[in-house]
This record gives C-alpha cells, structure tokens and sequence, in this order.
C-alpha cells in the first residue's frame, strides 16, 4: 500500500494551483497596493472537523516568499474558531494566495472530516471493519486526497493500478475466472495478494475456490454482504480471507455494515463527496495604515 502524498509532488502541484489562479496578475491588489508592505495573517476554522492540507499550506509559503509564524498539525480536531496557522509576509502576496490557501484547506479537512465520521460509525464495543479510500479522487489531487483519509483515521488503499492486483468483472468478462486468478498469480510480487470483486454467493465461492485471497464484495448491500460471509463459513472457505466490501457505502450508512463480518469497507464518497469544511483568512493591516478611531 503506497504512502499517499509523495513530497516530491506537492510543490508542483502547489505551482499548477497558483497559476491557475494567475497570483502573480491580481490586478485588484496591484492598483490597490502598488509596493510592498508587511502584513500577518491568520487562518481560522469556521466549523469543527478535522485538519488536512498543511503540507500544501506550507508549500505555498515556500513557492511565494511567505513565512509560517505557527500551523496546526495534520488530522487535529478543530472548532468553530480555532487558529489553525498565521502566515507573514507582503500583504500583496497574502491577498493573492488566500483563496488558493483556502481551496486546499477546505478540500482536504472536508476529506478526512468525512473519514472521521466513517470511522466513528464503522466502529463499536466489539470493534468492527476499518475504514479505506478508493481511486474515485479529483483528477491531479489523489495525493492530497489520500493523506487527507489517513489523517481523518482511515487507510488509503491502493493509490493506482499499479499498487495492487484487482481482478474486476470487467476482466471476467474477457478472460474466465480460474485463468485470470492463475494469471495474476503468476505475475503477483511475493506474498502480494489478488483481489477479486463478486457480487453474489455464487461467484464469491467460485473466487474463494479458485483462490483469491481477497474479495471485494461490490454492490450486495448489508444483507447480500452477509450472506456471502456466512456462505463462505459454510463452505470452509472463510479463514485466511480478507473481505472488502464497496459500492454504494456512504458515512451515514457504514453502520449498516459493522456486524457483516467484513474486515474492509471501502468508500468513494470520502473523496468524490465530502462537503469543505469552512476556513476564513483574515489580514491584519500594519499600524501606520489603521485609522484612528473616531
């Protein structure tokens, strides 16, 4: 399983951001501050959750002559109100940064705020199924994405094709089952295991008997998942098996899930659907620009 969020990639992916955004052409602030002044600002969660994105906060500093004066730690829990970094630096530079700041702040906390939640309901007394990503990430932001479920407590699965061996209905359809797990078995690393998605009792038995080591239960919902489970415990073909199951799972629903039997549930919507979680940047103007009260 590859660590999400290879540091060699965040500054390029920072670059990529900034100029989308055209930083260094804000109009606004360049007829509005033609040189340079020193500023702060301070970064402010406007909602509880749980904090991702400050490799890329710090990135951004870095690309853009800003200093850290403080910044919270990845996959803190944060209030409504809480400081979770202050940056200094030319006021300009801040005022050109801040939403792309903001954009990666919001992202990521959103991320692993939502794989907090999954976690806290996939989990009882007498424990229940860990909680994975799936590769259904933005396009250029799988990475950050990634990280973002590890710091919200999950784990980040395979992070591309390359990572794992996952034999989906889409290749049964071109090649027969026991041919395709001898196949990847064949081309699999060292004790690597092969996956198998099924999505009833019937093929489940086949994947078990032909010998995958994994399967991916996909689209069975909370009964049709147990039954699968108590199928293969009938059958002797339960132990030495890891069970997955996907599709269709959000955070609200993975308690549905704890009492399967299952030691994985896998959810896209950690990442294709996690709603931002509110930052505000706010900057403080240098004492000579205040105006006096009154």
């Amino acid at each position: 399983m590859t660590t999400p969020r290879p540091t060699r990639e965040v500054p390029a992916l920072v670059r990529r951001a900034l100029r989308e955004d055209r930083t260094e052409r804000d109009r606004t602030t360049r007829a509005l501050l033609p040189r340079p002044i020193a500023a702060e600002a301070t970064v402010t969660a406007q909602a509880p959750g749980v904090l991702s994105g400050m490799v890329e906060l710090r990135a951004i500093a870095r690309a853009t002559g800003l200093r850290v004066v403080a910044a919270g730690r990845d996959g803190r829990r944060v209030h409504a109100g809480t400081v979770v970094a202050r940056l200094a630096g030319d006021a300009r530079t801040l005022l050109a940064v801040e939403r792309t700041l903001l954009n990666f702040l919001m992202h990521a906390s959103g991320v692993a705020t939502e794989t907090a939640r999954a976690v806290r309901a996939a989990h009882s007394r007498s424990g229940g199924p860990e909680v994975w990503a799936t590769r259904k990430t933005l396009p250029g932001l799988r990475d950050l994405e990634k990280a973002a479920v590890v710091h919200g407590g999950g784990r980040p699965h395979r992070r591309d094709l390359s990572d794992a061996i996952l034999i989906k209905n889409n290749h049964l359809a071109l090649v027969p089952l026991a041919e395709a797990v001898r196949r990847a078995r064949a081309a699999a690393r060292p004790s690597e295991p092969v996956e198998v998605e099924v999505r009833t009792v019937r093929a489940a038995l086949a994947a078990a008997r032909a010998g995958a080591d994994v399967l991916l239960v996909d689209n069975a919902g909370p009964a049709g998942a147990r039954r699968i489970v108590r199928a293969l415990n009938a059958a002797g073909l339960r132990r030495g098996r890891r069970i997955e199951l996907s599709g269709g799972i959000t955070p609200g629903r993975v308690a549905r899930y704890r009492s399967v039997g299952a030691e994985v549930v896998s959810l896209g919507a950690l990442t294709h659907s996690a709603p931002a979680l509110p930052f505000h940047l706010t900057i403080r103007a240098p004492a000579h620009l205040k105006r006096p009260a009154g």
